[in-house]
C-alpha cells in the first residue's frame, strides 16, 4: 500500500512540475509581445508626440491582450495539474 501511495504522490508532483515548466514557456510569448508593444510605442511617441493619447490607448489595449494570454497560461497549469 505504501508503494502505491508513493507512486501516486510522485505522479502528482510530476504533473505540478510539468505545469510550472509549461507556464514558464507560455509566459515567453506575452513577455516578448509586451516588449514589442512598448518598444514600438516609444518610437511612435518620439516620431509623433501629438498623437500621444491614441498611441497610449493602443499600447494599453495591446498590453492587456498580451497579459490575458499569460493569465490563461497560468490558469491552464492549475486546470491540467489537478
Amino acid at each position: 500500500m505504501s508503494a502505491a501511495l508513493q507512486t501516486l504522490a510522485e505522479g502528482v508532483s510530476l504533473k505540478g512540475n510539468l505545469a510550472s515548466i509549461g507556464y514558464g514557456l507560455a509566459a515567453i510569448g506575452p513577455g516578448v509581445g509586451v516588449g514589442i508593444i512598448f518598444g514600438n510605442g516609444t518610437q511612435a511617441l518620439a516620431r509623433q508626440p501629438e498623437a500621444a493619447g491614441l498611441i497610449r490607448a493602443n499600447q494599453i489595449l495591446g498590453f492587456v491582450l498580451c497579459e490575458a494570454l499569460a493569465l490563461i497560461g497560468l490558469v491552464m497549469g492549475f486546470v491540467y495539474a489537478s
